[in-house]
C-alpha cells in the first residue's frame, strides 16, 4: 500500500478538505450531497439528467427530503456545485455512487448504471481516491464488478485507490429520520478502506456502523429489504384468507400489535412499490442461483406481492357487478393515489400504475387523483401513461365515476368527499375506516 497516498487521503477526510463527488442526484444522491455540504465538505454532484441540473441552476430542491433552506445554505456558502461533465471527478478525493439498480423484465439485476458509472470514474480516477457504492445490490458486486472496472483506469486497488460499500437507507416521506440521523453501515475492500469510509461518513452522519467487508455491508441492506418484502407478503396472504372468513385483517393486526413482545405489525396493500422492496430481494435470488441454492421464501413472497394488483382488480369487478350489475369494461374508475407511498410524489414501481394498466386492459375508463402527483412523469416502464394528469376534487364530483379505488392513502385527500359521492369505494389501505367515516359503500380489498 502507498502509505503516503493513504495518509494524505485520511488526513484530508478528517480535516474535511477532501472534495466529495456524488454521482447520481436522485432520491439518495441529492440528500447525501447536501448533507455532506452542510457538514462542511465541498461537494460536486454529477448527473446526466439535465432537468436536475436546471432545477439546481434555479436554486430549487426537487427532492422532498432536501429542505430548500439547506440547499440555499450550501449553495450560498459555495460548498455545493453540480455538473454533467464527469471530468470533474478527477478533482474529487471521495466519490460516492448513487445510481439506480433496477431489474430486467426477467427479474435479473440490471447493473448497467453501475457499470457505466464505474467506467466513467475509471477514466478520471486520480491516485489517492476513495470510491463508495451506495446503490443496493447483491453481495459481491463491489468486489466482482465495481473494483475491476475501476482498476481498468490503470490504478491499483487497495494501493492507489480504495473501495467501499455503504448502503443507502433513505425512507421517502418519513419525517422522523433524515440522512444525517440514520445509522450508516460501512464496509471496505481492506482494513484501510474501512478506516477511510468510516472517517468520511462519521463526518456526515451521526452514527457509523462498520462491518468486516463490502459483501457483509451489501448483505445487510438486502436482508433489510427481504425482511420487509416477506412480511408484507405474509399479511397480504393473510388478508386473502381472512377475507374469505369474513374477518377484518386490519383489526386482527391492530389487535396483535398490542402484544408488547414477539410481534411487529406489517400491513397489506395493493402491491409493493418504491425503489427497494419490490426489486432488491430478487438480486439475492439471482446471486443464490450461482451457488445452486434456491430462495423459496423470497420467490413465494414475490409471487404473492406481484399478484396483489390482480386481486384488487378482481375485487373491484365483483363490487361493480353486485352494486350496479355493470361490467368493468363499461365502467369509469377513479384511482386515488398514484404514487407508491403516502404523502410522497415518488412514482418508482408504484402498484397504482399497475392497477391503472390492468384496468385499462380490461376496457375501463380510468382517471387518478393525487395531491402529490400533478402529472405522471416519464418512467422506465409504462411510457403510455406519461402525461396523464390528476383530476381535482371539484371535477371528481361531476365526473360520473362508477367506483373509487383507493390505492395510496395520502393524508391530503378529502376522503369524506369521496364517501359522499355515494358510489362504491374499494379501499386497499383501510383509509376510510381509520378516519371513522361511513362504510356503507366501502369494500376493503
Amino acid at each position: 500500500m502507498n502509505e503516503t497516498l493513504f495518509s494524505t487521503l485520511l488526513g484530508n477526510i478528517e480535516t474535511q478538505t477532501a472534495r466529495v463527488g456524488v454521482v447520481g442526484l436522485g432520491y439518495v444522491g441529492l440528500p447525501l450531497a447536501v448533507t455532506a455540504a452542510v457538514r462542511g465538505f465541498s461537494v460536486t454532484g454529477f448527473d446526466i439528467d439535465q432537468s436536475k441540473m436546471d432545477s439546481l441552476d434555479a436554486g430549487k430542491s426537487y427532492i422532498d427530503a432536501v429542505a430548500q433552506d439547506a440547499l440555499d445554505e450550501v449553495i450560498a456558502a459555495g460548498r455545493l456545485d453540480w455538473s454533467t461533465d464527469f471530468a470533474g471527478l478527477s478533482k474529487c478525493q471521495v466519490i460516492v455512487i448513487c445510481v439506480p439498480t433496477p431489474l430486467t423484465k426477467h427479474r435479473e439485476p440490471d447493473m448497467s448504471y453501475v457499470i457505466d458509472t464505474a467506467k466513467e470514474i475509471a477514466r478520471h480516477l486520480a491516485p489517492g481516491t476513495l470510491v463508495v457504492l451506495e446503490s443496493t445490490t447483491y453481495p459481491g458486486t463491489t468486489d466482482e464488478v465495481l473494483t475491476p472496472l475501476l482498476a481498468e483506469g490503470g490504478l491499483e486497488p487497495a494501493q492507489q485507490f480504495w473501495v467501499g460499500f455503504s448502503p443507502e437507507r433513505e425512507d421517502p416521506g418519513n419525517t422522523s429520520f433524515k440522512t444525517a440521523t440514520i445509522p450508516k453501515i460501512v464496509g471496505g475492500d481492506s482494513p484501510q478502506a474501512i478506516e477511510l469510509v468510516s472517517a468520511f461518513y462519521s463526518r456526515v452522519v451521526d452514527q457509523v456502523v462498520p462491518v468486516s467487508s463490502t459483501r457483509t455491508a451489501e448483505a445487510v441492506k438486502i436482508t433489510e429489504n427481504i425482511f420487509r418484502a416477506v412480511n408484507i407478503a405474509l399479511v397480504n396472504e393473510l388478508k386473502l384468507i381472512y377475507d374469505a372468513m369474513d374477518i377484518d385483517v386490519w383489526e386482527v393486526i391492530d389487535g396483535a400489535a398490542t402484544k408488547p413482545f414477539g410481534f411487529m405489525p406489517f400491513y397489506p396493500g395493493p402491491g409493493l412499490g418504491g425503489h427497494c422492496i419490490p426489486i432488491d430481494p430478487f438480486y439475492l435470488t439471482w446471486k443464490a442461483r450461482q451457488f445452486d441454492l434456491s430462495t423459496r421464501f423470497i420467490e413465494l413472497a414475490g409471487e404473492i406481492n406481484v399478484n396483489m394488483p390482480r386481486h384488487v382488480v378482481s375485487r373491484l369487478r365483483e363490487v361493480l357487478d353486485v352494486s350496479s350489475s355493470k361490467a368493468l369494461s363499461a365502467s369509469k374508475v377513479l384511482i386515488v393515489g398514484i404514487s407508491y407511498k403516502k404523502n410522497v410524489p415518488d412514482m418508482r414501481e408504484s402498484p397504482s400504475v399497475r392497477l391503472m394498466e390492468l384496468l385499462l386492459e380490461a376496457g375501463a375508463t380510468v382517471d387518478f387523483h393525487d395531491p402529490h402527483v400533478a402529472e405522471i412523469p416519464k418512467m422506465r416502464e409504462h411510457p403510455e401513461l406519461m402525461g396523464r394528469t390528476s383530476v381535482g376534487m371539484e371535477a371528481i364530483k361531476g365526473g360520473g365515476y362508477d367506483a373509487v379505488l383507493i390505492s395510496t392513502d395520502h393524508d391530503a385527500v378529502d376522503y369524506a368527499a369521496l364517501v359522499a359521492l355515494g358510489i362504491p369505494v374499494v379501499d386497499t389501505r383501510n383509509a376510510i375506516a381509520r378516519r371513522e367515516l361511513p362504510m356503507d359503500n366501502v369494500t376493503k380489498a
